[in-house]
């Protein structure tokens, strides 16, 4: 009884995990595994992450998006000059082209939640819209992950 017990309980924690998977789609577009982490008490920036696939015949566009909790929100990348790592803003959006999928991930494109208004605590959700070209608004839930910690795996947002 008690291993039956048992193996219920790692069914429904499994399940758990596999289910806190989300995405989200508007028109071609899907959003997937939107996610950020915890931030400092006074901290004036997030980060947050996701992958966008674009499912149509027509390349598409990131062009902005909102949440409460920042004043603005941008699209960066990563560059090297002169062996030093830089942000830079990504001019006239992001495209995702037909068929393909861009990730947003540490290290690489990413998008900022610049005017942090209230910290992001760790296991809540931050409320977001993205803003598409053609596709238009969709709105999102960001997975808050612990400070500093690494990368949900696919399909693993803890704190659901």
């Amino acid at each position: 009884m008690k291993s039956f017990a048992i193996l219920v309980g790692l069914a429904v924690a499994l399940g758990a995990t596999l289910a806190s998977a989300e995405n989200f789609s508007v028109g071609s577009i899907e959003v997937g595994n939107p996610w950020t982490r915890a931030t400092p008490r006074g901290a004036p920036v997030a980060v947050v992450y996701m992958t966008i696939t674009n499912k149509g015949s027509v390349a598409d566009r990131l062009v902005g998006g909102s949440t409460a909790v920042a004043g603005r929100f941008e699209v960066h990348n990563m560059v090297t000059e002169d062996g030093v790592a830089k942000m830079r803003p990504v001019t006239g959006g992001l495209e995702i082209k037909p068929g393909s999928t861009v990730t947003l991930e540490p290290g690489g494109l990413h998008a900022m939640l610049i005017g942090l208004k209230q910290p992001i605590t760790q296991g809540g959700r931050v409320q977001g819209t993205l803003v598409f070209e053609r596709a238009g608004k969709v709105d999102v839930e960001f997975a808050v992950q612990p400070l500093g910690g690494p990368a949900p795996a696919v399909g693993e947002h803890k704190g659901h």
